[in-house]
């Protein structure tokens, strides 16, 4: 089985639930295992925070033979009032742009490589 890294012991911008809907949303049957390794969780972790947005209305998941499919309300709102109206598609819009800043190679970031 693979290891889980060590807990971070300080404080952090995304919540585990953050980057558990962010894995999801990149692949809408991907195995909770997968989704563990991913966001650094073990796998009884990532069951409870799938769970959870079950529960809120942010995700519900069907059978496809021996795999889950999983589907994202993206209008559902954020759960913290602070966030005004700001709705779950909006956060991972933000998240796709991140990760997509974060694979672009020096070519496509270096002004200089264009000329």
């Amino acid at each position: 089985m693979d290891e889980v890294a060590e807990p971070y012991a300080s404080w952090t911008f995304l919540t585990n639930h953050a980057r558990v809907l962010a894995a999801i949303a990149e692949n809408d049957t991907t195995r909770i295992r997968d989704i563990a390794a991913r966001c650094r969780l073990t796998e009884r972790a990532v069951q409870r925070i799938i769970a959870d947005l079950e529960e809120g209305g942010y995700l519900t998941h069907s059978r496809q033979g021996r795999s889950n499919l999983y589907r994202i309300a993206p209008d559902t709102v954020l759960r913290h009032p602070a966030d005004g109206e700001a709705a779950v598609a909006g956060l991972l819009a933000l998240l796709v742009r991140h990760e997509r800043a974060g694979t672009a190679t020096d070519a496509d970031t270096d002004p200089d490589s264009q000329r």
